[in-house]
């Protein structure tokens, strides 16, 4: 009999269960996700299933994290200061693919150097201005990401980069041929640049994981769910934190598979901070082959086709305040929810509350509350941030007596992209409470919320709603409006049928919105989504009943819907899958492009058996390292010709070669 421990760590919840056997859930627990330790959501949520089950820690054989994290940290713009070394591009290249929105302003060297397509020096390799930049930009860098001209068929320069900054700093470095095999430096230096800024924050996280299992007895290996819904084991993902984007969806999208045995559905899973809509064909996650986007940007990690907003419970409520009418916009960025900042703080909330409802006027900062995260590395801060953060201190605070400045605006929000701070407002959450359908928190300080921002003013000069209850269920119908929409741009992506518009627009279209509506007049319009959806997150039994019928399709909330990441995290497999390149400089010249450099044979024959040769057993080994067994192999080949004096001519060859396997302690 195999136990199997699995863990999610979200935005607000960190769920665990434990599995038998890969087929019954024996126990499943629910702890509020704890930002400044998240020792202690782990903790928690773990000795809970135990304290169910009645399992001791040394029965279970394998432990398995899936997390949110790192994709939370990207849609909300947050990470640690890094820098980019930035070999043989042009300075418009910086403009391509988000390239300079990614830095965020961190500190960048273009040098000179890098190869061609074929794998030959372009340029020498500029080591003294590399030298310079590292004695000049090193202050508050936490990280590394380097990115060379065609580093996929020769990566001898990202590699001695990365030597000289390991030896003079100290600090991880991102390479981003380690990431991607495929061509395009600017997107590869993007997904370099947010591996190196997440690297800090899933190190802690993968490190608290495992004092917990260690403090608790639990001596089984721990694995890491990457983007593609696979495992890996923890140092891997130490190594390459950006796999482990979409880690928290993939998992949800394995155990909605594994709890209702869909094999065509949308899976639409709501969290705290986001909602992630995936298409199941054939009962598999289809994989995205341009790469993950996540907040804005698209990456070259391999990860399941998946729509992530910032839309979940604890998404702050906005006012629209233009136009006569009004209106609440949800999103993109998490807040703590007032109902549950009044448990943590309830004298300082409530007293807060009281004397902003007793004004005659609200303010922007009304029903906002601030609250620094201990225990996170700081760095080098500029004056004003260090001065805001000794302000706020360990206490929880009313944001309008905090900030003091327009000027201190910037800097608060700067505070917030790194993590430092958390802002509570209104969410759903808060919505819920006052409505009765959640009761978990503070709903009293949740009603006293809703009933001030109630009183915000629209652009007719009315109130924004007449009281708490009417707000909250304004925003409880607009968070069933925005997931409705993901969930159409999703199925409007995934459509073989070409509509001649983009997937946004097709969404919010007048004649779909007529459609669903089932207009009637001179035409009769009706619209429906044609696929089940398959609801998870431990708020979808509130939230989602009404996004089917808005719909028209069937909603399937299944039972353990609220931790299906958890269970995704344990009943995944172990994959490798790694990608090399043939190419042809010249006729009758086949050369293969290899991590130590360029090898070239005289028939292609020979290049392609020494491509897979290298693959087999580099994705081997790392199978292995991650703790696979029963390791099986395919592999994959796509082979270009073109016509040329009525014969085929090679011109360039991929092959991908997956070993798969089990975890090597999941039986027991």
């Amino acid at each position: 009999m195999a136990l199997l421990l699995g863990v999610d760590t979200g935005g607000t919840y960190t769920d665990a269960v434990l599995l038998r056997d890969e087929k019954d859930v024996i126990a499943s627990a629910k702890a509020l996700t704890t930002r400044g330790d998240l020792a202690i959501g782990i903790g928690t949520a773990i000795r809970a299933v135990l304290d169910q089950s009645g399992v001791e820690p040394l029965a279970i054989s394998l432990a398995s994290l899936s997390t949110t994290l790192a994709t939370n940290a990207l849609v909300e713009g947050q990470g640690e200061r890094v820098a980019l070394v930035f070999v043989g591009f042009r300075p418009s290249d910086l403009e391509q693919h988000g390239l300079r929105d990614a830095l965020k302003g961190d500190p960048i060297a273009a040098l000179v150097g890098g190869h061609d397509h074929a794998g030959g020096e372009a340029a020498p390799l500029d080591v003294p201005g590399l030298i310079a930049f590292l004695d000049t930009n090193t202050s508050g860098v936490s990280g590394y990401a380097v990115a060379s001209q065609f580093a996929t068929r020769n990566p001898a320069h990202e590699l001695e980069v990365a030597r000289i900054i390991s030896e003079r700093t100290g600090a991880p470095v991102t390479c981003s041929h380690h990431l991607s095999a495929k061509l395009n430096g600017p997107k590869r230096a993007v997904t370099a640049i947010l591996n190196a800024r997440l690297i800090g924050m899933i190190d802690r996280l993968i490190g608290r994981a495992q004092d917990v299992l260690t403090d608790l007895g639990i001596g089984a290996p721990m694995m890491v769910v990457r983007g593609d819904g696979a495992l890996m084991s923890a140092d891997q993902a130490r190594e390459r934190p950006i796999e482990t984007i979409l880690s928290g969806p993939a998992a949800s999208i394995v155990g909605a598979r594994w709890l209702t045995g869909a094999d065509e559905a949308l899976v639409s899973d709501i969290g705290g901070t986001t909602t992630d809509v995936a298409v199941l064909r054939d009962g598999k996650p289809a994989i995205d082959p341009q790469g993950a986007r996540v907040g804005g940007f698209r990456t070259m990690v391999e990860a399941v086709a998946m729509r992530t907003s910032g839309l979940g419970g604890d998404s702050q409520v906005h006012v629209q305040s233009q136009g006569l009418a009004g209106g609440v916009f949800l999103g993109p960025r998490r807040v703590i929810p007032i109902a549950l900042i009044a448990q943590d703080a309830p004298d300082v909330v409530h007293a807060a509350l009281d004397a902003q409802l007793r004004n005659a006027t609200t303010t922007d900062h009304d029903g906002r509350f601030v609250r620094a995260l201990p225990g996170l590395p700081r760095g080098d801060m500029p004056p004003r941030e260090t001065e805001l953060l000794s302000r706020i201190g360990d206490q929880v605070h009313p944001l309008g007596r905090i900030l003091r400045s327009r000027m201190e605006t910037g800097a608060m929000g700067r505070l917030i992209d790194r993590g430092l701070v958390q802002i509570a407002g209104v969410t759903p959450s808060d919505a819920s409470h006052v409505l009765g359908t959640l009761s978990e928190w503070d709903g009293e300080a949740a009603d006293k919320a809703l009933t001030l921002l109630a009183r915000r003013r629209t652009g007719s000069g009315d109130m924004l709603a007449a009281n708490a209850t009417d707000l909250a269920q304004m925003i409880v119908d607009q968070l069933t409006e925005q997931t409705a929409i993901t969930l159409l741009e999703t199925a409007f992506a995934e459509e073989e049928t070409e509509f001649g518009l983009p997937p946004d627009l097709l969404a919010r279209h007048v004649l779909m919105q007529k459609g669903l509506g089932g207009h009637r007049g001179l035409l009769a319009l009706d619209a429906a989504l044609n696929v089940d959806v398959v609801g998870l997150g431990a708020s979808a039994p509130t939230y989602y009943p009404a996004v089917g019928e808005r719909l028209h399709c069937r909603m399937i909330l299944p039972q353990h819907a609220g931790v299906a990441n958890a269970i995704g995290a344990v009943v995944g497999r172990i994959t490798m899958r790694h990608t090399g390149t043939v190419t042809s400089p010249s006729e009758g010249r086949f050369r293969v492009h290899l991590e130590t450099g360029p090898e070239d044979f005289a028939a292609a024959s020979d290049a392609l058996e020494r491509l897979q040769s290298v693959l087999r057993a580099s994705a081997e080994a790392a199978a292995l390292s991650a703790g696979a067994a029963g390791i099986q192999f395919s592999v994959e080949q796509d082979i270009k010709t073109a016509r040329a004096e009525a014969r085929d001519v090679f011109v360039e060859a991929t092959l991908t070669v997956e070993a798969r396997g089990r975890p090597r302690n999941a039986s027991g």
